[in-house]
C-alpha cells in the first residue's frame, strides 16, 4: 500500500479484517486491483471504495452487469438476501453482516457477506446452529413473501451447506445429545479413487437411521427458528428488500439503520435524479413456465 497514493478514508485495519488468510501476493493483487479501479475512474488517489470493489471482485468475481433480470427475479433475490441478513443480525455468536447485494456475480444472483471480527480457530455449538439458521433465512423469506409454491431453487447451495454442517455436528464433532460424543464417520477415501469405492460401512443400520433423524431434527429446528425471526421482523424484511431493489447494494451502516427501524441513508454519491434501473428482461413466452432464479 506504500506504493500507491491513498485517500484519507482508507482503513487498513478494516481491509485486514475482510481479508483473512490472504498471503502477501494476494494482498499485492488486492492493491493492484484497487489501483486499476481508481485509474479507470481517472482518480489520482485510491480510496476505500476502490479497495472494497477490489475485494469484492477477488472474493466473488466480477460483476455481471450485462445480465438482465426481470423485476420478479430481482424482487425475489432482494427478499432472499434480506432474509439472510436479518437472521444473521438476530442470532447469537454470528459474524456481523457487512454487505448485501443483488448484483449478479459468477453463478450467484445475490450475496450476503459476513465479516468476522476476530480470527477464530474453534467453533461453538451455538455458533454452528446460528450459521445453519442464517443459511435458511433466504428460503424462509421466499416462503413468507411468495408462498410455499413460490419458493425457488436459489436456496440449493444454502441447503447443501446447512445439511453438511448438521451432519458434521452429529457424526464428527460429537454435538448431538442423543448420539453423544462419538465419531460415526471415518474418512477412508483414497486420493485417486472415488470415495464410494473405498469407503467402508462404519455404523449399523439402526445407528444410521438415528443419525438421519438427528440431522433432520437439527435442520428442522433451525429452519423453524429462522422463520420465526423473519415473522417477527416483517417490517424490516420489506424495508431491506425495498432498499436492495433501489440501491442494489447496501453496506453496514445502511443495514444498521434498517435493523433500528429507520429508513436507510442513500449510498455515498447517490443521485436521485439519475435512473438506476437496469434494462428490463423481455417478457416470458405466453404459457411458458417461469425460469428458476438459480443460485443466490
Amino acid at each position: 500500500m506504500r506504493r500507491v497514493p491513498l485517500g484519507d478514508d482508507v482503513k487498513p485495519g478494516l481491509i485486514a479484517r475482510g481479508t483473512p488468510g490472504f498471503s502477501g501476493a494476494d494482498l499485492a493483487n488486492l492493491v493492484n486491483e484497487a489501483a486499476l479501479f481508481a485509474a479507470r475512474a481517472n482518480k489520482r488517489i485510491v480510496g476505500m471504495d476502490e479497495f472494497e470493489r477490489a475485494k469484492d471482485k477477488i472474493y466473488m468475481g466480477a460483476e455481471r452487469r450485462s445480465m438482465v433480470m426481470s423485476d420478479h427475479e430481482k424482487k425475489m433475490t432482494a427478499y432472499h438476501e434480506a432474509g439472510h441478513a436479518i437472521v444473521g443480525f438476530s442470532v447469537p455468536e454470528h459474524d456481523p453482516v457487512y454487505k448485501v447485494t443483488i448484483i449478479p456475480r459468477g453463478r450467484a444472483l445475490g450475496l450476503t457477506w459476513y465479516l468476522p471480527e476476530t480470527d477464530r480457530y474453534s467453533t461453538s455449538r451455538r455458533e454452528l446452529e446460528s450459521r445453519i439458521t442464517s443459511l435458511f433465512g433466504g428460503r424462509c423469506a421466499e416462503e413468507l413473501i411468495f408462498g410455499a409454491d413460490g419458493v425457488t431453487t436459489g436456496a440449493a447451495n444454502d441447503i447443501e451447506r446447512a445439511t453438511e454442517l448438521a451432519r458434521n455436528m452429529v457424526t464428527k464433532w460429537g454435538l448431538s445429545d442423543k448420539l453423544g460424543p462419538l465419531t460415526y464417520s471415518e474418512e477412508t477415501g483414497e486420493v485417486f479413487l472415488g470415495r464410494s469405492v473405498t469407503q467402508h460401512k462404519q455404523v449399523s443400520d439402526v445407528t444410521a437411521h438415528a443419525i438421519d433423524e438427528e440431522v433432520r431434527r437439527v435442520i428442522e429446528g433451525n429452519y423453524t427458528r429462522a422463520k420465526a425471526i423473519l415473522q417477527g421482523n416483517l417490517d424490516k424484511l420489506h424495508n431491506m428488500a425495498d432498499a436492495l431493489i433501489k440501491y442494489e447494494t447496501i453496506d453496514e451502516e445502511q443495514l444498521k439503520d434498517i435493523m433500528a427501524g429507520n429508513t436507510p441513508k442513500p449510498p455515498k454519491d447517490w443521485d436521485e435524479t439519475l435512473s438506476n434501473k437496469p434494462p428490463q428482461a423481455p417478457p416470458a413466452p405466453a404459457g411458458g413456465p417461469p425460469i428458476p432464479a438459480g443460485q443466490h
